[in-house]
């Protein structure tokens, strides 16, 4: 379950990120999690909550937005979003594509005072 270690770094970026910018509390933390970095939300949630306690993090919300996976046709440009392991271009029929994003993991932003 590598969704601690995840955890452990996103209380580390935001508790830094804090320092920084003179803030004693956070309300929210928004997170983007593509859907091929195979992250499980309930236990990132989970595991923040356990991991935040007693910390200035503690009661904060994570919202975690998922970023669907999507391919750009290499033959056409056209962008899709990719439904199976393997995908075929809706416009062209290509089976060529790159992965143009459902791989993030990322700290959108956080809201506090």
């Amino acid at each position: 379950m590598h969704e601690i270690a995840l955890v452990e770094s996103i209380i580390d970026i935001v508790s830094t990120e804090m320092k920084k910018h003179n803030i004693t509390k956070v309300e929210t933390i928004k997170l983007r999690i593509g859907e091929m970095s195979h992250v499980m939300p309930d236990a990132l949630i989970f595991g923040f909550d356990v991991l935040s306690k007693e910390t200035s993090l503690e009661g904060a919300r994570l919202i975690i937005e998922t970023v669907p996976t999507k391919g750009q046709c290499r033959d056409c440009n056209t962008e899709f979003t990719i439904k199976d392991v393997i995908d075929i271009c809706p416009k062209c029929g290509g089976t060529s594509y790159d992965i143009i994003s459902g791989k993030e993991l990322e700290i959108a932003e956080f809201e506090g005072s």
